[in-house]
């Protein structure tokens, strides 16, 4: 699916995996491979971005996925996040989406939200956010009548 239907119809959360089509390079080659596994790779969607104006010039909408984490000790000291606009060459497909139940934790309200964790619970998220500083936190609950109204509307992306 392309970069835009990543952007109208997965909901935060998701896990998404993109690819350029090309196949892998063998081991040996790794700076093929790096430059491989930079164009085909996957993460969870944690932003979606809207179109807007900074001036006089337009930015497009876009979205963000959450690479991976790198640290050592329970410490994270690299977070690694990728942005895509909509217009992106790259195909994408979602292979999981959030499960019934589960609590989005975004760091904000509003449409330019963020998510920072994704709990089981309503429980764990309030217990995670006790230990996180995030004053302006929305708790935002994977409901059967969300994933209903997606499927209901056409929206769902997996």
């Amino acid at each position: 699916m392309s970069a835009q239907l990543i952007y109208d119809l997965a909901p935060l959360g998701s896990l998404v995996r993109f690819s350029d089509g090309t196949p892998r390079p063998p081991e040996r080659h790794r700076k093929k491979l790096a430059a491989w596994e930079h164009r085909n790779s996957g993460g969870r969607l944690i932003r979606k971005q809207p179109k807007r104006r900074i001036g006089n010039t337009v930015i497009g909408a876009s979205f963000t996925l959450h690479s991976g984490d790198y640290g050592g000790g329970g410490v994270v000291v690299l977070r690694v996040h990728r942005t895509f606009p909509v217009d992106s060459d790259l195909a994408f497909v979602v292979t999981e989406r959030p499960k019934l139940g589960t609590v989005r934790v975004l760091d904000r309200p509003g449409e330019d939200a963020e998510l920072v964790y994704l709990a089981g619970s309503r429980a764990d998220a309030e217990t995670w956010l006790q230990s996180h500083g995030y004053p302006n936190a929305v708790l935002d609950e994977v409901t059967a009548d969300a994933v209903a109204a997606d499927v209901a509307e056409g929206r769902t992306a997996a």
